[in-house]
């Protein structure tokens, strides 16, 4: 039911949309695919490493640039950059990369309301290196931002946005899955929508049971793209995917690279015609950045078709240059 205020009538939202993951610093460098072969790297993926891996990839990267990122965090700040209202919730350190984050968050106009861990484990960070082709392969040391609990996430923030959206990569720790169960009971007892992106394939294959599970029960707006709702059904074309997902939540958003994405609803299918875009440089965030454009449509009123083109100009414009986040006003663009 919806939030009700003293006289009875419901309480406006806040926030557009609230966004919970993991707290990252990008460090992202150029390589050809003989460096992702000489380093054992899995291209294309997200593969979780521990600190000494970390330490000793970071060391071989040449000119890397240090940004902040993490999947929802990225989500966030497309959304803000449309001129919409977004908060954060993430675990970060108090230590050099923690402070970045944050001055970044804020500075975007991201609401961060989760102070500082206290624990020695240091800020995540993920180490992106993008081949010539433009794909990122990923290798991400959690630290702190894996210890995200129920504790974390604060019921009045949740509730006061309109849609929570969380991100599977979080997904990997039972205090993270207790953290998200929480915020899709508190959302939903305030009459908001929950939203989860697939994020990767390969986690997909880690937490296929769960995200299932999930998507049945807590989900009303699904992200992916086709390789991720394949890999979650386990089937081997998009069409059966589609029809699978539709019984199961109300929207699905599934991106499908240069041929745009598609809105599935519970009786229609509505594909969506990607933004031309003259050079591809870098895809990393472009599926975080779909979802910002088409939440901040969703929330502001718009009608699926509008929503997935404001997705389709996020995502074009993230892929135009260097790292995760919009460079330019996407309400510009929009």
């Amino acid at each position: 039911m919806p939030v009700l205020d003293e006289r009875g009538a419901a309480t406006p939202a806040r926030f557009h949309v609230v966004g919970i993951g993991n707290a990252l610093v990008d460090v992202i460098a150029h390589h050809t695919d003989a460096f992702i072969e000489q380093n054992e790297l899995v291209k294309g993926s997200m593969t979780l490493i521990e600190a000494e891996r970390a330490l000793a990839l970071h060391a071989v990267l040449v000119a890397p640039i240090e940004m902040s990122g993490g999947s929802a965090a990225n989500t966030m700040c497309g959304v803000a950059s449309f001129g919409g209202r977004a908060a954060y919730i993430g675990k970060v350190a108090p230590d050099g990369l923690g402070e970045a984050f944050r001055h970044d968050l804020h500075a975007e106009g991201v609401a961060f309301p989760n102070a500082p861990a206290r624990a020695t484990v240091p800020t995540g960070r993920c180490l992106i290196v993008v081949t010539p082709d433009a794909q990122r392969t990923m290798n991400t040391f959690l630290g702190v931002s894996s210890l995200l609990g129920p504790d974390d996430v604060g019921t009045e923030v949740v509730a006061s946005g309109q849609v929570v959206y969380m991100e599977g990569y979080l997904y990997d720790k039972p205090e993270a899955k207790a953290a998200y169960r929480k915020a899709a009971a508190v959302a939903h007892q305030a009459g908001r929508k929950v939203s989860l992106t697939l994020s990767d394939s390969f986690c997909v294959d880690r937490h296929r049971d769960d995200f299932r599970a999930l998507v049945r029960d807590e989900v009303d707006l699904l992200f992916s793209n086709d390789d991720e709702l394949r890999a979650l059904y386990e089937v081997e074309s998009l069409e059966e995917a589609v029809a699978r997902v539709r019984e199961d939540c109300e929207l699905a958003m599934v991106t499908v690279g240069a041929e745009g994405s598609l809105v599935v609803t519970g009786d229609d299918v509505i594909a969506v015609k990607a933004e031309p875009v003259a050079h591809v440089v870098d895809t990393t965030g472009a599926g975080d950045l779909y979802a910002a454009g088409f939440l901040y449509g969703y929330t502001s009123g718009a009608d699926l078709a509008e929503c997935g083109r404001l997705g389709s100009v996020a995502a074009a414009e993230v892929i135009s240059h260097v790292g995760a986040r919009p460079l330019v006003r996407l309400r510009r663009l929009a």
